[in-house]
């Protein structure tokens, strides 16, 4: 049997409780690709070493 990576995914909701955006922030960033996720039926799940990355990135000046 091949062995599983021990991968953790996180809801839209728990992302963005971690990040302090709202849902629809996280959403926008699934969509655009900055977050990269996987689609369950109707939900997203985002690997938590994704949101890891994502917090480590530095912020892009806005204008």
């Amino acid at each position: 049997m091949p062995e599983v990576p021990d991968v953790r995914f996180l809801t839209v909701a728990e992302v963005a409780e971690l990040m302090r955006v709202s849902k629809m922030t996280v959403y926008r960033l699934v969509h655009s690709g900055e977050l990269p996720a996987i689609r369950f039926g109707r939900s997203y799940r985002v690997p938590e070493s994704a949101v890891a990355d994502a917090l480590q990135r530095p912020i892009s000046d806005v204008g």
